[in-house]
This record gives C-alpha cells, sequence and structure tokens, in this order.
C-alpha cells in the first residue's frame, strides 16, 4: 500500500493534482473567489472515441482548459473526504486538507494510521507498519502540480486530450518533455466546474484514482495541520 500512496504522489515528476471524495452526506461546496463564471459549453457532434466518450473540438478544448487553469489558479485552501484507489483494487478513505501554496495533508480513517504531509519544502510518507517515515523534496513529486503558486495547464506539462465521459470533463496531462512518463487526467463536474477526481496511469501502466466529495474551499486551517511529527516520539518533535 505504501508503494501504490507513494506512486500517486511522487511517481512522476512534475505532474500531479489532488482530488478529494466523501461519503454520506450531500456535498457541501464553496466556490474560490475569481472563478469563471461562464458554464462550459456542451461539446458538439464529434466522433465518439468509444461509447460514451465524446471528444471536444479543439476550440472547446482550449476553452475548457482555460477555465480548468482558472479555477486551481483561484483554488487556495481546501479541506475534502477522499477516496484513494490503488492499481490493484485497495480503496483507503480519509480527510485532505489543502493551503496553498505548498502545504497539504492527507489523513487515513481508521484503523490506518498512515498519513502524508506537505510542510512547504518536502512531502513525507508515515508508514504506521514500519514506524517510518519516508520524504521527498515536493519540487520531486506529484504534489508540485498543486501546491505551485502559478498552476499552468502548459509548459513543463501539456494537455493530450479533452472528453466528457462518465459524467465528467476529463483533461489529460503529460509530461511535456518526457510522454512516457506516465500521466495525469483531471475530471471536472460541469455544474458547478469544479475538480471532482483524478487519475495517475504510471509508466509501466499501472492507475490510481482519487475521487472527491464533500469539498469545502476557501476554509480557515490550523497551521500545525502541515507539519510533520513523528509518532514515535514525544510531542513537539517537529520534522523528524
Amino acid at each position: 500500500m505504501k508503494t501504490r500512496i507513494l506512486t500517486v504522489l511522487t511517481g512522476v515528476a512534475l505532474l500531479g493534482a489532488v482530488a478529494f471524495i466523501g461519503t454520506g452526506a450531500a456535498a457541501q461546496t464553496a466556490a474560490p473567489t475569481d472563478m469563471p463564471a461562464t458554464a462550459v459549453t456542451a461539446p458538439q457532434a464529434v466522433p465518439a472515441l468509444a461509447p460514451g466518450v465524446i471528444a471536444y473540438s479543439p476550440d472547446q478544448a482550449a476553452a475548457v482548459t482555460a477555465q480548468a487553469e482558472q479555477w486551481l489558479q483561484a483554488l487556495k485552501t481546501a479541506r475534502a473526504r477522499f477516496l484513494l484507489t490503488a492499481g490493484n483494487g485497495t480503496q483507503l478513505i480519509g480527510t485532505f486538507y489543502l493551503n496553498r501554496p505548498g502545504r497539504l495533508r492527507f489523513d487515513y480513517d481508521d484503523p490506518v494510521k498512515d498519513f502524508v504531509v506537505a510542510d512547504g519544502v518536502f512531502i513525507y510518507f508515515y508508514d504506521a507498519n514500519l514506524g517510518e517515515q519516508s520524504n521527498a523534496p515536493i519540487g520531486q513529486t506529484l504534489a508540485d502540480f498543486l501546491l505551485r503558486s502559478d498552476i499552468r495547464l502548459s509548459g513543463d506539462v501539456k494537455v493530450d486530450s479533452v472528453v466528457e465521459s462518465g459524467g465528467l470533463i476529463q483533461i489529460k496531462l503529460s509530461q511535456s518533455a518526457d510522454a512516457g512518463a506516465g500521466s495525469l487526467t483531471l475530471g471536472f463536474t460541469r455544474e458547478p466546474f469544479q475538480l471532482k477526481k483524478w487519475r495517475v496511469v504510471d509508466p509501466q501502466g499501472s492507475v490510481s484514482e482519487v475521487e472527491l466529495f464533500q469539498m469545502q474551499t476557501g476554509v480557515a486551517l490550523e497551521r500545525d495541520l502541515f507539519v510533520y511529527r513523528d509518532p514515535q516520539k514525544k510531542p513537539g518533535s517537529l520534522n523528524q
């Protein structure tokens, strides 16, 4: 399980996003400020790529990509429930926290004691079974994409396709310099326009997916959430 979580977070440098999921009550959402007000235009009749998959025209793809970029740029803080589904079908649920730029946290529900935290410089994964943590600079992980102060769907990433499938607008991204390094697909709902899930395909073809529910944005979060504390050490031990 540790390997799969780290694949989602660190498997493809310069690609990444964070999506969220929850269960139970109806979703509670608050749109980030300065989000585009215009709804995405429905795709015109173009050949389906597969049953239930509708391709966007170049103009439509450019418009929705710009809208997604603007939405991500406006996303500063968030709290949500998430469901992580690994390539082998294993699932973990928990709570996700985001404070851009540079900070995030994944806390898994009991009985899982693992957690992931980014403190603005490093991202840490704590493996409760081993009683150990692994870490890497944020810039070398998938999380870098969402944690940047300036999120762009261009430059070191490129848009490979924009389609509508499964009720979501799906934007597939890859590294501009190495298309074979894997891919990241962001899934957005149409109304309201917001991130609903993401899917990572690693270079070996293994798929991991995170889906979101109950996302709240623009929320106040305690800074202590984004500090790594070793559960094996006494209170007060930070980033060790």
